[in-house]
């Protein structure tokens, strides 16, 4: 019973440490917030906030790791599949982790976490598509396909999130999956 109790306790304590960052984050450049910022804002002292993250840039590698692992399950259930509902959901996931407003920050520092956001989400789409590809591919193979299909996703649902394209999410979804699937088949044919 007691470590129900703490574990709630530092539950809470890390997500008032989360807010507390995403307060200060809108107003103030990332490089100008201090550990003693983030503590204030969550009234707790810094030994709490250092039990939880060694430092401003493990708690922010934390969120979009959070964020990008929540945005995946959200859209897939957990259910990891290679079919073309399961891709167009992908897609749709990484179009959900760049529309966050959690995600969108200050532009002072968008050159620091958009590089981040990508390894992060790009890190996740990698995991699920290992794990839905096992009963389809040898892992030499998966090790070919998995980041090529990774970033296949990633791209398609980027240039949509950054207004390259003028087609709604949806459309784009849609169509990354076609190309997906049908590479998939055709691969599956020649090497037949």
């Amino acid at each position: 019973m007691a470590s129900k109790v703490m574990n709630v306790r530092m539950t809470q304590t890390k997500q008032s440490l989360i807010n507390a960052f995403f307060h200060l984050v809108a107003r103030k450049d990332f490089d100008k917030i201090t550990v003693a910022d983030i503590t204030n804002r969550a009234h707790v002292n810094r030994a709490t906030f250092y039990a939880h993250f060694n430092d401003k840039y493990e708690l922010l590698d934390y969120i979009m790791g959070d964020s990008a692992s929540a945005a995946i399950a959200k859209r897939t259930n957990g259910v990891g599949t290679f079919d073309q509902d399961s891709i167009n959901q992908l897609v749709l996931a990484v179009c959900d982790f760049y529309q966050q407003p959690n995600i969108q920050c200050r532009s002072s520092y968008v050159g620091l976490v958009v590089p981040q956001l990508k390894e992060k989400i790009v890190n996740e789409l990698k995991a699920y598509l290992s794990k839905s590809l096992d009963n389809i591919y040898t892992d030499i193979e998966k090790s070919i396909y998995v980041p090529i299909f990774a970033q296949v996703i990633h791209e398609g649902a980027f240039q949509w999130a950054n207004g390259n394209v003028t087609i709604d999410k949806e459309e784009v979804a849609l169509r990354v999956s076609l190309l997906l699937k049908r590479g998939y088949q055709s691969s599956e044919l020649t090497l037949s």
